[in-house]
């Protein structure tokens, strides 16, 4: 039996398939009728809505030097064997250029400082709309190797002694010892707490805990002699962790710390009220 519809329906239902959604809705109904039912169509239709607008956003508001870029959303979890297709994306935009980078040049200023200097805005404004970038991303924006970038960074770091919000770091992905130093100095030198370490490193509570519980087994190994194959299989960590830990140790050392004085070391560890008023702070 035919649906009876109404003039208002029969005069403004054909409007609908004169957008990007209907004209989508037509194509899969016609050309893929396989994709049964109307709802079905209407759900892949809003998806594909959906990251059209996530990856294609309008570019009417962009200033001259910004761009628009992908990267993989800061809450989404990193893991062994996840590949990009099955990791949450969020769309950022980053200052390639500023106006202040032609004034530079013009006073004569170096351009690997103004580079470095981007690799730096790049990984906070990315962090700031929720993304994270990776090294490969800032070397395809920067036209530079993944070696330079890596520099870039880790003098960065170095210098200010502080982390910068990217995957590598975000995600715990990745081999980087500035940051375990930066991390290890903040906790057992500085005595700062968990979650203070956490805020200032854009590490999870869960990583930082990690990297307490791993200085403090491959120190208490070392304090009883072991070597670094005995301390790998002891604390069940490979080779190039364990000596990358030892050698924060052995600097550590060096510099006239008491190791027995760290290894017995209590992190403080905030209450709920404090964490409460540290980040309203």
């Amino acid at each position: 039996m035919k649906q009876h519809i109404t003039n208002n329906q029969a005069a403004f239902n054909p409007q609908f398939y004169k957008s990007f959604m209907g004209a989508l809705e037509a194509f899969f109904a016609q050309e893929c009728p396989q994709i049964a039912g109307f709802r079905t169509r209407q759900v892949l239709v809003k998806t594909i809505n959906d990251m059209v607008l996530q990856f294609f956003p309008e570019t009417n508001h962009l200033r001259p030097g910004q761009i628009s870029w992908p990267t993989v959303h800061k809450n989404e979890k990193g893991s062994y064997g996840k590949s990009i297709k099955n990791t949450r994306l969020t769309n950022v935009v980053l200052d390639l250029v500023q106006s202040q980078d032609a004034m530079d040049r013009a006073k004569g200023r170096k351009l690997r400082e103004i580079k470095k200097e981007a690799a730096e805005r790049i990984c906070r404004q990315a962090f700031e709309q929720d993304g994270c970038m990776t090294n490969a991303e800032i070397a395809i924006i920067l036209k530079i190797s993944q070696p330079t970038v890596s520099k870039y960074i880790s003098e960065i770091e170095t210098e200010s002694q502080t982390v910068l919000p990217r995957r590598g770091t975000i995600h715990d992905m990745g081999p980087s010892l500035t940051h375990k130093k930066i991390i290890i100095n903040k906790l057992f030198i500085e005595q700062k707490t968990v979650q203070q370490v956490s805020r200032e490193t854009y590490h999870s509570v869960r990583a930082i805990e990690r990297y307490i519980v791993a200085f403090k087994q491959i120190l208490l190994c070392r304090q009883k002699g072991m070597n670094t194959d005995e301390i790998a299989f002891s604390v069940r960590k490979t080779k190039r962790l364990v000596k990358e830990y030892e050698k924060i140790i052995e600097e550590y050392r060096e510099k006239s710390y008491i190791l027995e004085k760290l290894l017995n070391l209590e992190i403080g560890i905030e209450t709920q009220t404090e964490q409460l008023v540290n980040n309203m702070s």
